[in-house]
């Protein structure tokens, strides 16, 4: 029972944090919304994209790291999915013909994906087994 109750504080906590997080997002975008355009001040947009990919790393490493154990399985889930999603994407990119930059890069990004998923599969599989009673 106190399981069911430190778990059930855990998931209160981490609720709070992400409606703050929420929130402070939602305020960095209401003054990101009066900046003016990139262009206006010398920004050029590689620069911004890198920023935003850099600043994505951060909230990607940070959220994952403060998972708790019994959540990863349902996450590597979640990663699966979303490389079926990146997948998708890559095929679109790979399809026109001839052989371009954005082929050769679809291929690539299908390739890593299908490694992705395949191992994530076999990972989440031996992560439940962690979880099974020996028989």
């Amino acid at each position: 029972m106190a399981d069911s109750t430190a778990l059930s504080q855990t998931a209160g906590e981490l609720a709070g944090n992400a409606r703050a997080l929420a929130q402070h997002l939602d305020n960095l975008a209401q003054q990101i919304a009066t900046l003016p355009p990139p262009a206006a001040h010398g920004a050029t947009p590689f620069v911004f994209e890198l920023t935003v990919f850099v600043l994505a790393v951060f909230v990607g490493y940070y959220v994952v790291w403060r998972v708790t154990p019994a959540l990863h399985s349902p996450l590597m889930s979640v990663t699966n999915a979303v490389s079926s999603v990146i997948i998708v994407g890559a095929l679109i990119a790979a399809g026109p013909h001839g052989v371009s930059f954005a082929k050769i890069m679809g291929f690539v990004a299908v390739t890593l994906a299908a490694v992705n998923i395949f191992g994530g599969f076999i990972v989440t599989q031996r992560m439940l087994q962690m979880f099974q009673r020996k028989k």
